[in-house]
């Protein structure tokens, strides 16, 4: 029986599908630094778009951290009890002194942001349904599957967040996840290996991490990239085959994991993808959702370089400007701001 989560509570209607929280970012002693990864991409995000006036603190969603009995709904007890050891969390980071931390600062520095991302993520699901589309600021940890994490992916939040829409949400039997991270997503694909409900389209770089070849068996819709792969080929690319995806496969979600770590330059993803190819990507893959009339749910994923805060709110603002995602209307004579403002006891988003 499924049990009661707080992570699918309903949020008042003024709220926007976006989820996010300050928790998200891991900062402690410069460690992050030892990393590719840029730890505080996902607040940087937040700040561009109030910048830009998209959206107000008080009008995103807050993400709650997923407690035990929610990641017990795809970990095992045994992978959950590994995190305790601090070399395994270092491994999983990949920054090698957590190993030698303490495991209360681990779990609190480290593991508590990626336990908040995988709640956004699972909240963010339920809102996808419910508002047609929702974007988590975090998660797209698709590197980790049920028993075993890796490559900075502690928990499996797209497997958490389809399983959790299957179990809870009437009417939500299928899925498609379209995996455009640089890299293999052998996480979700080893989770539903087997299992006709969810197919799997994954586009990436062929000759880098993780080179599952066991979980690409679960892949439906295979793109192996070349080194170097630039826009015009990229882009046609996914084009045809998102089509393709959602012809072959009518699902009742589709969750974008789109990560930045295809753009030009980054140390980790081998392609040649210009920020404006990013965005470009992004408007094709929800173009496709939309004119279906399915619901999407987009994760940010890896991309390791200062510049893909910019290019992720970019898109954002870019989806934004082209209606394929629409915000509340303000009551009238009222700015969003003011509306949530004004009664923020009922409706603010952060204290549901």
């Amino acid at each position: 029986r499924p049990h009661r989560t707080e992570l699918y509570e309903d949020p008042p209607a003024p709220c926007l599908p976006i989820v996010y929280s300050p928790e998200y970012n891991i900062t402690f002693l410069g460690l992050e630094k030892l990393h590719p990864f840029d730890a505080g991409k996902w607040g940087k995000v937040i700040n561009i778009l109030k910048e830009e006036k998209l959206i107000a603190d008080d009008l995103i969603v807050q993400a709650r951290e997923a407690t035990e009995e929610d990641l017990l709904v795809v970990h095992t007890r045994r992978y959950l009890n590994k995190l305790k050891w601090s070399f395994v969390v270092a491994t999983i980071t990949e920054i090698p002194p957590v190993a030698f931390m303490p495991n209360f600062v681990v779990q609190r520095k480290v593991l508590k942001p990626l336990r908040t991302q995988t709640g956004g993520t699972i909240m963010a699901g339920k809102l996808a349904v419910d508002r047609g589309w929702a974007i988590n600021v975090g998660g797209g940890f698709h590197h980790c599957s049920s028993d075993k994490g890796g490559g900075f992916c502690a928990y499996a939040d797209i497997t958490l967040a389809i399983k959790f829409l299957f179990e809870r949400v009437p009417g939500v039997s299928k899925a498609t996840i379209i995996d455009l991270d640089a890299h293999q997503g052998n996480g979700h694909e080893r989770d539903f290996m087997d299992d006709p409900r969810v197919y799997i389209m994954d586009a990436y770089n062929r000759y880098i991490y993780p080179g599952d070849g066991f979980a690409k068996r679960a892949i439906k819709r295979r793109v192996e990239l070349e080194w170097g792969t630039e826009d015009t080929e990229y882009l046609q690319k996914v084009h045809t085959h998102v089509e393709g995806a959602l012809n072959e496969f009518k699902p009742d979600i589709v969750v974008y994991n789109a990560g930045t770590d295809i753009l030009d330059g980054d140390p980790l993803g081998g392609l040649a993808i210009s920020p404006q190819g990013i965005v470009k990507r992004d408007e094709v893959v929800f173009q496709a959702a939309r004119r279906r009339g399915l619901p999407i749910l987009m994760l940010t994923s890896g991309g390791y370089q200062k510049r893909t805060a910019r290019i992720i709110a970019d898109s954002i603002l870019n989806l934004h400007s082209l209606g394929l995602i629409q915000l509340p209307a303000p009551a009238a004579g009222h700015s969003r701001q003011e509306q949530v403002g004004t009664d923020s006891a009922v409706t603010s988003c952060s204290s549901l």
